[in-house]
Parts: structure tokens; C-alpha cells; sequence
């Protein structure tokens, strides 16, 4: 519909790909937890000297392009930095397959803190949170390459001393930056410790994104962590987990909160150290196995809302702010 004579069109929120900034409204169909290459070597020892680019990239790019032609038009990367993250690598997969992708900044303290830098221990929140919007302002190591998420890691709850500093670190940067917050999350308990410590520092939970929540099998959670208003990620689709899947994003649905899911299937993984990269997972069940299964229990538009609109406002660059109690 056009508009009327006179009226003002509000601007679209926008998203930042490793090209770039684009409107939210032209991410399309989005898988909004993958991965093209992964390190778990150790922060102290992850370098790009073990692993040849181009390598790399000959193996991941028949798969991305796979990914584009099942109908993806967005791919979320979550490796973060210390863990294998290589932007370099990103830009030039997306200008090749012509999908466009998110790449993150933060730190991961999931793992047993195997992925934190030594620095990480003896900044301050405001240090670190200044490092990763430096990286949002100027651009990753050089590159020009800009976060499109904060990507941290919590390993299960109670939070550990310095979980809960790249929680409040993420928290700050969110602040200064727009971007939305993604955690791996080692269960509710400490999914919902994440939502207390970004209340506390003045951050609204729709900045935050529980990644990996169906590790929690307590769906009571799931619904609580929606109903505070955070987003709840469902991102182990598989061929063999599709009905669980299915059953989750049902729960949710019924439970009213079908607009604070997203679902991926965190697929990918070139493994550093492996011959030829290890078995590399290619990113379709979600088309072929889930998408079908969906189909069966919600219409067009829950799916358009579920795959396209959720991911369009989860991913928006925009200060989130805790509303005054």
C-alpha cells in the first residue's frame, strides 16, 4: 500500500552483516546460530596459523551456498573471538555465495573458561565492554569487518565469578553499541541469573538472546524466561532432534510466546586440528526435516513470523533498556 500525500515512512531498524549495515526488513529467512569454523584448542594457544583460509573455505562454501539455495537469506556466526573467529573469512563466503552473515564480538566463558583470554581476568567490566564496542565503532582486528551480535559464554548456573563479568561486560556494551546479546547458556538457572545481572545494569531483557535453551528440560523455564521478555533459542534442529523441536517451539506457541522464539540448528563446524576439517554438517535439516514437521502444526504466517520477523527484531540494533519498576 502506498503512503498517503505527505505522510513519513519510519525508517527501518537496522542490522549489521560482516558487508555492512541493512535494513532489518531485508534479512529474510534467517538461521540465527551457525557455525563456519571452530577452535577449542584454547585462548592461549588459538591462532590463524593453525588452519589455512582457503582451505576453509573451499570446504564451507559448497555448504553455504546450499544454505542460500534451500532459501536462506541470513546466516548468524557464532564463533567468537579466541575460539576461531575469522571475519576475513566471512565477508569473503558472503560475497561468494551472495547470503549475507553476522559475525559477533565478546568472549566465551562457557567450557570451563577454556576460551577467556588471560586479559579478560584483570579488566574491569567497563574495560572489556570497551574493547568490544571499539570493534562495533572501528571494525575487527583491522579488517573493517563490524560485530552484528555480542556472542558471550556461561557454563551452568550458579554464575561463576567471571561469567557474571561478561554478563555485565555484554550489558555495557549493549549500551554503548544497539547489539543484541546472544549467551550460550548451560541451563535456566542460569539463563534467568543472565536476565537479573543486565536488569541490574539497566538492560531490557528483548537485548538478550538464550542460546542453546533446549538443553533446559525444564519447559517451566522456558516459558519463564519468555514471559520476562527475553528471546528463547531453540538451535540444535537436527534430523534425529526434529520432533523434540517441533514439540518446544509448540510449547512455547500455546504458552503465547511464539514471538520470543527463534530456532537454528548450529551446524557448520570446520574443526580446527582435524583432517580436512572434521565431518563438517551441512545446514539443512532445518529446511528438509523441520520446516515439514512445522508445517503440520502452524500456519504461514506463524512460520513467516517465526523464521523472517522474530529474527528481524531480535537481531536490530537499538539500546534495549530495563523499564523503571
Amino acid at each position: 500500500m502506498l503512503a498517503a500525500a505527505g505522510a513519513t515512512l519510519a525508517p527501518q531498524a537496522q542490522v549489521m552483516t560482516v558487508r555492512g549495515p541493512i535494513d532489518s526488513g531485508r534479512l529474510g529467512l534467517t538461521l540465527m546460530h551457525e557455525h563456519v569454523l571452530v577452535d577449542f584448542i584454547g585462548a592461549d594457544r588459538v591462532s590463524r596459523e593453525r588452519y589455512r583460509s582457503d582451505e576453509v573455505f573451499r570446504v564451507a562454501l559448497p555448504h553455504v551456498k546450499r544454505a542460500a539455495a534451500l532459501g536462506c537469506r541470513t546466516l548468524v556466526e557464532c564463533t567468537p573471538a579466541y575460539l576461531g573467529r575469522d571475519p576475513a573469512l566471512l565477508k569473503r563466503l558472503s560475497s561468494a555465495a551472495g547470503l549475507q552473515i553476522v559475525t559477533n564480538t565478546g568472549y566465551y566463558g562457557a567450557n570451563r573458561d577454556l576460551h577467556v583470554p588471560a586479559h579478560a581476568y584483570q579488566e574491569s567490566p567497563e574495560q572489556l565492554a570497551a574493547r568490544w564496542a571499539a570493534e562495533f565503532e572501528r571494525g575487527i582486528e583491522g579488517t573493517g569487518v563490524k560485530p552484528g551480535i555480542i556472542k558471550i559464554g556461561v557454563d551452568a548456573g550458579p554464575l561463576s565469578e567471571i561469567d557474571a563479568k561478561l554478563v555485565r561486560a555484554a550489558a555495557l556494551a549493549h549500551l554503548k553499541t544497539g547489539l543484541t546479546i546472544g549467551a550460550h547458556t548451560g541451563d535456566g538457572r542460569a539463563a534467568l541469573a543472565q536476565l537479573d545481572v543486565l536488569a541490574a545494569a539497566g538492560v531490557g531483557p528483548q537485548a538478550f538472546i538464550w542460546i542453546h535453551a533446549q538443553s533446559e528440560k525444564d519447559t517451566a523455564m522456558h516459558r519463564e524466561a519468555a514471559a520476562r521478555g527475553c528471546w528463547v533459542e531453540f538451535d540444535g534442529v537436527s534430523r534425529e532432534r526434529t520432533a523434540r523441536h517441533v514439540e518446544l517451539v509448540t510449547g512455547l506457541a500455546v504458552a503465547g510466546h511464539l514471538d520470543r522464539t527463534l530456532v537454528s540448528m548450529d551446524a557448520g563446524w570446520y574443526h580446527v586440528g582435524e583432517p580436512g576439517g572434521g565431518d563438517y554438517r551441512g545446514y539443512v535439516s532445518l529446511f528438509e526435516d523441520f520446516l515439514p514437521a512445522l508445517r503440520t502444526q502452524f500456519n504461514s504466517a506463524q512460520l513467516e513470523q517465526l523464521l523472517r520477523g522474530n529474527p528481524a527484531r531480535a537481531l536490530a540494533l537499538e539500546v534495549r533498556r530495563a523499564r523503571a519498576n
